[in-house]
């Protein structure tokens, strides 16, 4: 399965050329993508938390047979969260709150609990409709290979037992040395899903493409796109900066190739660059290239 990353990025609305001009509501961006691609990542679950309303309706506006990835909320992947983006009660009950940002160790069980209770029941209705393939955690740059970060990671996932998890390390450290094969075989042991990355190679905040297949039932490819210029730069307008980049045809082959090798019952492929169109462009073009050699 091949698709993107979100599908209401302000650039990609922006640009105009990717939905027909009478697709202005949310409602029908929506059912133009899901006639497009037979699968979407929910972004916008990482910087809020969800509403069970809301995936609702994502699940009555795409056909049976299409598919969700959702992010997981920034709070559990180590990110630094604004109490501003937690639900208005959490944020209350934190108290007066000295620095900028909190982290998920500044905030007491019995909040985190809430928060995992709440998320569990916002991503339950795509659950029932059979829709939600992965829960995506997409762990900050400083989450580093040590035993705190493995024991978060299966605290994150007892939190969400019955789910299937997709783990993307952004620390190289997870993957140096002799920590390649102990964090595969984490994976492995937990029934992980590890996620393949294509990104700006030998920056300090990005992983090599690790082509290994943790979980035989799911595989998933993100494309962040090989941005070297705009990765770390300070300052831009949005994420859209960063991931602007437009795969060309070779690329795209390179990718089939390696795609093709993967041995998982399922491999969903996400471009996560998500400058105007270049997303969907991408992956249209990489779905007549694996149709092409099937």
């Amino acid at each position: 399965m091949i698709g993107t990353a979100s599908w209401t990025d302000k650039s990609l609305i922006a640009s105009g050329r990717f939905y027909p001009s009478k697709s202005n509501s949310a409602e029908e961006r929506l059912r133009y993508y899901a006639s497009q691609f037979p699968i979407v990542e929910v972004d916008s679950s990482y910087y809020a938390m969800p509403s069970p309303q809301v995936a609702q309706l994502w699940a009555e506006r795409t056909p049976p047979d299409f598919t969700f990835n959702i992010k997981a909320f920034r709070l559990f992947t180590g990110h630094q969260t604004s109490p501003a983006a937690l639900p208005k009660d959490i944020a209350e009950a934190l108290g007066p709150i000295e620095k900028r940002n909190v982290y998920y160790k500044d905030v007491p069980k019995e909040l985190t609990d809430e928060l995992w209770r709440r998320y569990r029941e916002a991503i339950t209705p795509l659950q029932h409709a059979g829709k939600l393939a992965a829960v995506h955690f997409q762990f900050a740059p400083w989450v580093a290979f040590h035993p705190k970060s493995f024991a978060h990671i299966e605290k994150c996932q007892r939190q969400l037992d019955g789910y299937r998890l997709g783990i993307e390390f952004r620390n190289k450290t997870w993957f140096e040395g002799k920590h390649e094969a102990s964090t595969l075989k984490f994976e492995r042991e937990h029934g992980l899903v590890n996620v393949i990355v294509d990104e700006p190679a030998g920056m300090a905040n990005c992983i090599p493409s690790i082509w290994e297949v943790t979980d035989p039932a799911l595989s998933i490819v993100r494309l962040h796109g090989r941005n070297h210029e705009m990765w770390n730069k300070k300052g831009l307008a949005s994420s859209a900066d960063r991931f602007n980049y437009d795969y060309d045809r070779p690329e795209l082959e390179e990718l089939a190739r390696k795609i093709n090798s993967i041995a998982a019952a399922s491999v969903h492929v996400v471009f996560n660059n998500n400058y105007e169109d270049q997303g969907q462009r991408n992956a249209r073009t990489l779905t007549e290239i694996l149709s092409s050699d099937s």
